[in-house]
């Protein structure tokens, strides 16, 4: 049995992030929590406790303070997320936790020890439209776009979470654009959030799209044709929006399991141009370039967090025969003259040393 959501109820839940292409009048009734939750469903919760997240991430990117007996939409999704929460979209009877700052509501499965625990919700019932039709996030995204002339690609992937990689692509971005070019960034993979996307927009990207685009509240657990669908999705939107580069970022790290067969597909490494590898230091980068070689990858260069000390990278490149370029470096478009030769093979690493 539905329940319609009047004007005060609807203008007291705050709205979050990943529900950002949600319009809010399509918020029109609560249907009751009678089925487990699905991977972007739309529910309405009251926080009963707050933990780890203490604020919530407005559309605008604006974090907003949490308080007990705040009333939150969120979308059920998993999360992957090494240094903070394993997640999953589940509730444990009318409770859940929220597992990300933008929204993504589920249960915690494990957490890093250095995390406090979840914020604790109470669940109200799933959001349904004018319909009365359950409310998936899926619903909401972009349509098909027409692909105009295909834009050169920079895939930026990483040893783990933390790595510099998010860092990587805007100073990539600010490079491409030191030269006029116009960019798109795009957060192909990982859980909503609105730091990464707004970091692009920040470093000069025209638009900056993310899985929530496609329909997505996170990537984790999508099989592998979900992310070929939606990568192709976004780079045809980015084709449409008239960029000469797009510029993507995948989440976490080479064991990733989304991660690891996303570059081993040839009908994903075939749409990309050049790679960045973005490490954490130097034997996470001698390593991880291995692992990539191996899927027949040959990143142009390295960079992250690697690149906060002049002796690692000195290691890095001794141990990678590669380039090890600092944010400034990047920002400045050193690479750019690279970035715009054919795709990276073996025989133009060992111009700058060869791999190991």
């Amino acid at each position: 049995m539905k329940t319609e959501l009047n004007e005060d109820l609807k203008s007291r839940a705050r709205v979050p992030y990943a529900l950002r292409r949600v319009p809010q009048e399509n918020l029109s009734c609560l249907l009751p929590c009678s089925e487990p939750p699905q991977p972007g469903d739309i529910a309405l919760a009251k926080v009963e406790k707050i933990g780890r997240n203490t604020n919530l991430e407005l559309p605008s990117g604006r974090r907003c303070a949490l308080y007990v007996g705040d009333l939150m939409v969120g979308v059920f999704g998993n999360r992957y997320a090494t240094m903070q929460f394993e997640g999953y979209a589940k509730t444990d009877g009318e409770r859940c936790d929220l597992l990300s700052m933008a929204g993504v509501c589920g249960l915690v499965e494990s957490k890093h020890d250095g995390v406090a625990e979840p914020s604790k919700l109470r669940l109200l019932g799933f959001l349904a439209g004018p319909d009365g039709r359950k409310l998936r996030l899926s619903q909401f995204a972009l349509p098909s776009a027409p692909v105009k002339s295909r834009p050169r690609v920079v895939v930026v992937c990483g040893t783990s979470m933390d790595s510099g990689k998010t860092r990587t692509v805007t100073s990539i971005i600010k490079g491409l654009r030191q030269d006029g070019h116009r960019v798109v960034g795009v957060k192909l993979t990982g859980t909503a959030s609105g730091k990464d996307t707004l970091s692009m927009l920040d470093a000069g990207a025209c638009e900056a799209l993310d899985f929530v685009d496609g329909g997505l509240p996170s990537t984790y657990l999508c099989n592998l044709e979900e992310l070929l669908n939606l990568h192709l999705k976004l780079l045809a939107h980015a084709s449409s929006s008239g960029a000469a580069w797009v510029v993507i970022e995948i989440a976490d790290g080479l064991l990733q399991n989304e991660t690891a067969a996303l570059l081993q597909d040839p009908r994903f490494t075939e749409t990309v141009d050049a790679w960045v590898f973005a490490a954490g230091d130097p034997l996470g980068a001698a390593g991880g370039t291995r692992v990539l070689r191996s899927w027949g990858i040959y990143p142009a260069a390295i960079s992250g967090v690697v690149t906060m000390s002049a002796l690692a990278i000195r290691e890095a490149q001794t141990a990678t025969g590669l380039p090890c370029l600092t944010v400034r470096e990047l920002e400045s478009g050193v690479l750019n003259n690279k970035l715009m030769k054919d795709k990276t093979t073996p025989e133009s690493t060992a111009k700058v040393g060869g791999p190991n």
